[in-house]
């Protein structure tokens, strides 16, 4: 691709604007909200030539070079080997379709990027995974059984505190079902409505719906405040964490984790909105990348990330008794 001269922002230095002549940058930079002269810079003085060494006039080697110190070349330089999975890029020196030279990239007095329109070299395949705080991420599966196992407990103690709620509200829709029932065995295709549900149908709707959303957040803020697990996360040996550091949540931070997913249970009364809701946070990991964050993790900025293995697991496998 031929560039054609003129005055371009350095993509080395976006402060500064130099002369592209084609082939190269010369002359000196000027500021980029500056006006650019007419034609190229004028030339600079040459440097006074410095007294050569009588020792050695050739260029030493790259252990010798000082510290901070860079190697003479023009751009680009090879990539650096062992970064970003390893492997240098389609081109480079060892890369696919490599001619054992650099791409022939046009060069000036002073190599401090490609020229204006030329796209910075990049590197192939995906970047590793995500290691926050030196661990994995949880994959969606452990995250999901983790859920599913925390859902269980809720509503065993669901059962045991708003089982009678629930029973005062079927007895409440006993007229309306067993009407409707009797449609269904009769083939009954009359128009009529269903008789209306009890009076206090809405009443305990609404008990039902507090109830069982205070037994969640009892259940849940508070382990996860301590210990970033629940018994569901324990298990699966999953832990939630602040994006910034290996610490427990506190209460603040787990409970706005829970909000988002919690309080739409309170929306269920309208014809199911909260569980459609709570059905896309569920969701929401599998298309978020690279920390694979739910909508109630980027609210609480916390990622969930599978713990290692001990050592007193590792001699006793699961399924093995000790």
């Amino acid at each position: 691709m031929s560039v054609a001269p003129g005055w371009y922002v350095d993509p080395a230095d976006p402060e500064t604007r130099r002369y592209w002549d084609g082939e190269g940058w010369i002359g000196a930079p000027i500021p980029v909200d500056a006006t650019p002269p007419d034609g190229p810079p004028p030339p600079e003085p040459e440097p006074a030539p410095e007294p050569t060494s009588p020792v050695s006039t050739s260029a030493p080697p790259a252990a010798d070079l000082p510290s901070g110190g860079t190697p003479s070349a023009t751009w680009p330089q090879g990539p650096p080997t062992g970064q970003l999975g390893g492997g240098a890029p389609p081109g480079w020196p060892g890369g696919q379709g490599s001619t054992g030279a650099p791409p022939a990239w046009p060069t000036g007095d002073t190599p401090q990027g490609p020229p204006p329109g030329w796209p910075y070299p990049t590197w192939p395949g995906r970047p590793p995974a995500p290691r926050p705080h030196g661990m994995p991420l949880a994959s969606f599966g452990a995250r999901l059984a983790a859920r599913l196992i925390d859902f269980g407990v809720v509503f065993l103690l669901n059962a045991l505190v708003n089982g009678w709620f629930v029973w005062r509200y079927l007895q409440e829709l006993s007229a309306p079902l067993d009407e409707f029932w009797r449609r269904v065995q009769d083939q009954d295709r009359t128009t009529e409505p269903l008789p209306a549900a009890g009076d206090q149908a809405g009443a305990l709707v609404v008990t039902i719906l507090l109830i069982a959303t205070s037994l969640w957040l009892a259940y849940e803020v508070p382990s996860m405040a301590a210990r970033g697990q629940t018994f569901g996360k324990r298990l699966l040996r999953v832990r939630a964490v602040p994006i910034e550091a290996d610490r427990p949540l506190g209460f603040g931070r787990a409970l706005r984790r829970w909000n988002t997913l919690g309080l739409p249970t309170l929306l269920w009364y309208c014809c199911g909105l909260g569980l459609l809701l709570q059905l896309i946070d569920a969701l929401s990991p599998l298309f978020d990348h690279p920390l694979r964050q739910a909508l109630h993790d980027k609210r609480a900025q916390t990622v969930v990330v599978q713990l290692p293995r001990t050592p007193d697991d590792r001699a006793n496998p699961p399924g093995e008794i000790s």
